[in-house]
């Protein structure tokens, strides 16, 4: 590696040719980046005292151990944004100094129209792609040749490109402009020049510690780098046109860096059954890209499983599902904002593309998704373990049965993440606060619309309190509340029962409820169903809001449905372990002294932990678990030795009473050993049996 320092401008003006790699991100500074650089430029320019500015690095791979001697492309590592913005620059400069008197046209020795093309932009000689001294990557390659030939841009342009020449043109352009200054400020750019010599060092490496000074680097293009920065050309090129370029497309050049980094982390939460943080999902990549398993099958199979993914993700999570009613409910799922389910349904979206789910069963089970997160948010059942809940529930279903094993688990997970009753969901939706509720819109558009063939924009109308909003009601409101009108208001404004849609808000405003249900327009000749009865009711008080709420909240219990399975289908499922009444026949210990009294103490203590606890024996050892086992007991002649379920760097243990049982043989789950050996220890345990199943619980994780 050489790196020297250089005037950008003579890089630019030295080098034949600077080419992107089609491994790199595409141009993707903004209006803010841009603005920064145009700052600098002018600053710089208009003080003499300033005698450079630096604006980075520019890192590229060349053949020939001379700098900028190769006649070949360079390909630029690092440093694309800002060869792209100053070339962006250059051309709007000048197409501007092209409009102006002759004797103008050259503010500063070097930069007149024709030097400022022939020395920065074009190769004059050549022709074809040679001509131009940087080439980018697809749409941007495009854009950016018709900027530098001034001909009318693709059909498809870059939007990055097209609109910050634009910015540009506009800026140069306004009066406060001083064009000589920008001469000036551009050619005090400097650079580190940084030369790698292919097969001697590690793009990759150097790519991943230089500190750029624009727009940080996504995990997409992280990955994408790592993906296909060490392969020969010809294979760059054949992976990217086949997989890499068709899912930049699919994602569309703005969602691509929005959505990516979210599918990148959904995918590999499919894959390895770990949720990596959104900040690490490159090194999770790296990792998973370097498991024997998939490195065995090769780059190629990973980019090709990629692409099918990311085909996935994208009918569901940005509306490319061509089948209405399965995008119907991915659209609900959207607006409900139900990411966590993503690695779930990427497997069920799957199955179904490959013919092992049907659509109808797809449709059923992401209906159950939504009904799920939907009653969980209503009976104020914390997220925390959502995440968890998703990325794992996979495990657990058999594809044979496919839709009834997703029901099964739906109805069977523990109290924590229980799937909300219809009772609880009926009792706690007609009096939570809905109108403060996040996604108010959505369930009130999932009530009109349920049963509908023709579904009902509910974007053209307005929520309406029945009872308004005003403390200072009138006298007609309060008369018919009666004395308690205070508490009535303050129970019921914003719950189901005294909210509704409606097109006339602001003609219904604090009107009396007779007016409202009787005047053009009312609450009579209203077409919504959720308005059903109001035009028919002769006052509006606390039992109306009520029976209405009630009417709702029956209806809601259909459109958000809980699985329905036979009590024989549940109980075949449910796991074949030694019943608890067997303790004491696996394991006599329990029933001599002083060990009976002890584990007696620590079993009522356990499973008063959480309702979701239950207890299992095994020949070996008895098992306290939520979903899967969180501690571990083996009962001895004069003790109990406990296993917990966690790692051993996660226990928080301040007496240190705790064995590191990393590796070793042992009965029971974890990497966490102790012993209980009198009752007078047992508050301390159950302290550190507590951590083990709160991290089962959701390891306080947003859902």
């Amino acid at each position: 590696m050489k790196a020297n320092e250089a005037n950008l401008m003579e890089l630019l003006r030295k080098s034949r040719q600077f080419a992107i790699p089609i491994f790199q991100r595409t141009y993707s500074w903004t209006e803010r980046e841009c603005r920064q650089l145009w700052d600098d430029i002018n600053r710089t320019g208009s003080s003499d005292a300033i005698r450079a500015h630096f604006v980075g690095s520019i890192v590229y791979i060349e053949e020939s151990p001379y700098v900028i001697s190769n006649q070949s492309p360079l390909l630029v590592i690092d440093g694309q944004q800002r060869l792209t913005t100053v070339s962006l620059l250059i051309a709007a400069l000048a197409k501007a100094l092209a409009g102006v008197a002759e004797k103008e046209q050259e503010p500063l020795q070097g930069f007149s129209p024709r030097k400022l093309r022939n020395y920065y932009l074009v190769n004059p000689e050549e022709e074809g792609e040679k001509r131009h001294k940087l080439i980018l990557t697809q749409t941007d390659k495009a854009s950016l040749i018709a900027v530098v030939n001034d001909n009318p841009q693709p059909t498809v342009a870059s939007l990055r490109i097209t609109q910050n020449y634009a910015l540009f043109e506009s800026w140069i352009a306004a009066p406060e402009c001083n064009v000589a200054t920008v001469c000036k400020g551009l050619a005090k750019l400097m650079v580190v020049d940084v030369a790698l010599s292919r097969g001697q060092d590690n793009p990759q490496l150097i790519f991943e510690s230089m500190n750029s000074t624009g727009r940080e680097l996504t995990q997409a293009d992280l990955i994408r780098n790592f993906v296909l920065m060490g392969l020969e050309p010809s294979q760059q090129i054949a992976l990217y046109e086949q997989y890499w370029r068709p899912m930049e497309v699919d994602f569309g050049q703005e969602a691509y860096g929005r959505h990516f980094d979210k599918f990148m982390r959904h995918y590999l939460t499919f894959r390895t059954g770990e949720i990596p943080n959104i900040r690490a999902v490159y090194e999770a990549f790296k990792t998973y890209a370097r498991s024997p398993q998939v490195a065995q099958a090769g780059v190629a199979a990973l980019v090709a499983d990629l692409r099918i993914f990311a085909g996935h993700y994208c009918r569901m999570a940005l509306g490319a599902e061509p089948d209405l009613e399965l995008e119907a409910a991915f659209h609900d799922l959207r607006e409900l904002r139900v990411d966590v389910a993503f690695p779930f349904l990427l497997e069920m979206y799957h199955d179904y593309h490959s013919g092992l789910l049907t659509r109808e069963d797809l449709l059923a089970a992401v209906r159950f998704v939504e009904a799920y997160v939907f009653r969980r948010a209503i009976c104020a059942i914390p997220t925390n373990s959502l995440n968890k809940t998703f990325s794992t529930f996979t495990r657990v279903l058999k594809k044979d049965r496919y839709l009834e094993s997703v029901q099964v688990h739906f109805l069977t997970m523990p109290s924590y993440r229980r799937f909300p009753s219809d009772q609880e969901f009926h009792r706690d939706l007609k009096t939570r606060d809905l109108y403060n509720f996040p996604r108010r819109s959505y369930w009130l558009r999932r009530l009109e619309n349920y049963g509908r063939k023709e579904r009902v924009c509910v974007d053209e109308y307005t929520i309406e309190h029945i009872l308004p909003q005003n403390e200072n009601l009138s006298a007609a409101w309060r008369t018919a509340l009666g004395p308690e009108w205070e508490r009535i208001h303050a129970t019921w404004l914003h719950t189901l029962g005294n909210l509704t849609l409606t097109g006339y808000n602001s003609e219904y405003g604090d009107r009396s409820f007779p007016e409202k249900r009787d005047m053009k327009g009312g609450f009579r000749e209203s077409p919504l169903r959720v308005n059903a009865g109001l035009g028919q009711l002769a006052e509006w008080n606390e039992e109306t809001i009520k029976a209405r709420a009630e009417k709702l909240a029956g209806t809601a219990v259909h459109v958000w449905a809980t699985p329905s399975l036979k009590p024989e289908v549940l109980e075949a499922y449910r796991p074949k372990g030694v019943a608890a009444d067997h303790v004491a026949k696996h394991h006599p210990h329990v029933l001599t002294s002083p060990t009976r009294e002890l584990f007696t103490a620590f079993r009522r203590e356990v499973l008063a932990l959480d309702p979701c606890v239950t207890e299992v024996s095994f020949k070996s050892y008895i098992a306290y678990k939520a979903e899967t086992n969180f501690v571990d007991v083996v009962p001895q002649s004069s003790r109990l030795r406990l296993s917990l379920n966690l790692s051993f760097p996660e226990i928080y243990d301040p007496r240190d009473v705790c064995r590191d049982v990393t590796g070793l043989g042992h009965w029971g789950n974890g990497d966490v050993e102790l012993v209980l050996a009198s009752l007078h220890e047992l508050p301390y345990v159950m302290g550190l049996v507590r951590q083990a199943l709160e991290k089962q619980l959701g390891n306080g994780e947003n859902g």
